[in-house]
């Protein structure tokens, strides 16, 4: 299986990088630089520690979880993160850089991820949710590195293209020793595929462990005084698609006499400026956050175009709209509105979080919606009755609370994991 994956990346990446190049200048989207991540001269780092490998945004903040939580672990465990997208690797290196080593992803091919391998000689591998990459595992599996797949999930569609496989998919996990998954459906579906059953543990979802930042936000009081009276919709997260319909809503609001104040981060900072020209066009007053100019009370959006500063933003909501979720994405992460105690509005298509918002609509802390005309009038009611909203919102707090705890077990797996060291 190897040497087919290695056959078939040698012959798609000539044509995948300048296509994916041509893709991104068009688009406006940044990556980390391919030749960075040949790792052709890594840098000096400190052997018998822990490689942690993230991909994007949602999974270096689980990272920044367990980094936190390892340097209070009895035990010396010298640590590099890598992250696969840009706006992971920003964060990850602004978060954590002078703190440890991080560097972007490797190349799944044999030279960068045999160089970053001699270079920390780890004496173990986590990878963040399903980042399964077979060059890294078979290589991890030749040095006798153990593996771990913390905070696993495995949707049921992933399951079912990988069942499909199952019989390539045995010496792609053998050297999995650890699969730490957040639900007992995730576990069951590891199992399902040829993981051991003594070798999967159910740890629960990391993304609970959330602890408010209490950093001020340097526009937070300007916001305030600009919306005085006015409900504050605080829309993270949204895909192309869904701003259109978010200033629908607020369209209507305002019609309606309610003047909802707009805080819109938009996922990715390529779409920044289009969504600025979207809203321009709409009619509606802006203020860009990027501008360093205060919101006024003339203001209908505050477009947070920056990076690092919604999960505080959820904050200073009345509702929060999440996103991802009226597009087939699989949706965003709703319990960073949750910790502050503000009621969630989705779309429907949260697979991604199919457990939390399970939970979460069950304790009335969310309501999914289909289009503008229910997300018009979802926000109305909770707009229009604020003890219901706050009742809400703390519904969705008291979920948050109740399922804390998973990043001390994770650790403590990998620290178990850890004392037994590479294996050959």
């Amino acid at each position: 299986m190897i040497w087919l994956y290695r056959a078939l990346l040698a012959a798609l990446l000539p044509v995948a990088v300048p296509a994916l190049a041509i893709s991104d200048r068009v688009a406006g989207k940044r990556r980390p630089e391919w030749v960075d991540r040949l790792l052709r001269r890594p840098p000096a780092m400190t052997a018998g520690g822990l490689w942690l490998h993230a991909v994007s945004v949602g999974e270096v903040e689980i990272a920044r979880r367990l980094v936190a939580e390892i340097a209070k672990a009895p035990i010396e465990l010298p640590i590099v993160v890598t992250a696969t997208t840009a706006t992971g690797l920003d964060l990850a290196r602004r978060t954590m850089g002078d703190e440890l080593t991080v560097l972007p992803s490797p190349l799944d091919l044999p030279g960068p991820v045999g160089r970053l391998l001699d270079a920390a000689r780890p004496r173990e591998i986590a990878v963040v949710e399903t980042e399964l990459w077979p060059e890294m595992l078979h290589q991890a599996g030749r040095r006798g590195i153990p593996a771990a797949v913390i905070n696993a999930r495995l949707s049921d569609a992933s399951y079912r293209r990988y069942r499909r496989v199952r019989w390539l998919l045995g010496p792609l996990l053998e050297p999995i020793r650890l699969v730490l998954a957040r639900s007992d459906a995730d576990a069951e579906r590891f199992t399902a595929l040829g993981v051991p059953p003594d070798a999967v543990r159910v740890t629960g979802n990391i993304k609970y462990d959330l602890e408010i930042d209490a950093t001020p936000l340097p526009w937070a009081d300007d916001l305030r005084a600009a919306a005085g009276s006015r409900p504050i919709l605080v829309a993270g997260s949204t895909m192309e698609g869904e701003e259109a319909v978010l200033l629908d809503t607020v369209a209507r609001l305002t019609a309606a006499g309610r003047r909802p104040m707009l805080v819109l981060a938009p996922r990715h900072p390529e779409r920044f400026d289009p969504v600025a020209d979207l809203v321009t066009r709409s009619g509606l007053a802006m203020t860009r956050r990027s501008f360093d100019e205060p919101p006024s009370a003339g203001t209908t959006v505050f477009l947070l175009d920056t990076i690092g500063e919604l999960a505080r933003a959820y904050g200073l909501a009345t509702v929060a709209f999440v996103g991802g979720s009226l597009v087939s994405t699989g949706g965003h992460n709703p319990l960073e509105p949750a910790v502050w105690g503000v009621p969630v509005l989705s779309g429907r298509h949260v697979a991604n979080f199919d457990e939390v918002y399970r939970e979460m609509v069950g304790a009335g802390a969310a309501v999914l919606v289909d289009d503008v005309d229910e997300l018009t009038a979802a926000a109305t009611a909770w707009i229009d009755d604020p003890a219901a909203a706050r009742a809400a919102g703390e519904s969705g707090r008291t979920v948050v609370e109740a399922n804390r705890g998973a990043t001390g077990r994770t650790v403590a797996a990998l620290v178990e994991l850890a004392a037994q060291g590479p294996q050959g």
